[in-house]
């Protein structure tokens, strides 16, 4: 079956990108795009496609970014979950932050590191008891029956921890992208959209207008 959409147009006509409006600092640019994005009430704005892989296979999935600063990106995961598996095999890693409502996107490309037991449990602390019990419960990226084994292994952790704090599991951690690449996207009319790439050489940003 074949489903043709080639008769599917959108012009990009919101805005422009030029070089003299963009921070020399990638971070700062992020910073005030992602501003942006929570000011136009966008569905989840921190929602960004993380891409791994190993020998054998390239996989991507949505992940929340939880905080940046100026050494990198960071997401929380469990440590035997696929994607994991992946970074620990090949520590690269590519996002993508689709904000299509502001027909804009930017990549980001670059290495991985895992955080310290520390950092991930200052993030871990402050989530709602019923997420810390999720990550007990859930045996990422493992092979389910049912659902209900799922909910069953949900309550045995709730009664395992009803009382005092919900510990830090040791599979479940951090992750931070720290780039070498980080790609603006801006749609214009006609495909002739706005592109600039930065690029770090020697601890230094270089900025470069690519053609889309």
């Amino acid at each position: 079956m074949k489903v043709d959409l080639t008769s599917l147009r959108h012009e990009f006509t919101q805005s422009g990108l030029n070089r003299v409006d963009l921070s020399d600092n990638p971070f700062e640019q992020f910073k005030l795009w992602f501003q942006q994005a929570q000011e136009a009430d966008l569905v989840e704005p921190s929602a960004m496609s993380l891409a791994t892989s190993n020998d054998n296979e390239i996989s991507i999935r949505t992940v929340l970014l939880k905080y940046f600063d100026k050494h990198g990106f960071v997401f929380f995961t469990n440590y035997n979950s696929k994607k994991s598996k992946q970074l620990q095999s090949n520590p690269n890693a590519a996002l993508l932050f689709p904000w299509l409502a502001l027909e804009r996107q930017v990549k980001i490309s670059g290495y991985v590191e895992k955080l310290t037991t520390l950092e991930s449990l200052k993030y871990f602390s402050s989530r709602p008891k019923a997420s810390q019990l999720g990550a007990w419960a859930s045996q990422q990226s493992s092979n389910l029956s049912s659902r209900q084994v799922l909910l069953s292994q949900f309550e045995s952790m709730r009664a395992k921890f009803s009382k005092g704090e919900v510990p830090l599991p040791d599979f479940w951690g951090g992750y931070r992208v720290i780039p070498l690449k980080i790609e603006f996207w801006q749609g214009r009319e006609n495909r002739l959209h706005d592109r600039f790439i930065y690029q770090l050489n020697e601890d230094k940003w270089k900025i470069e207008r690519l053609a889309p």
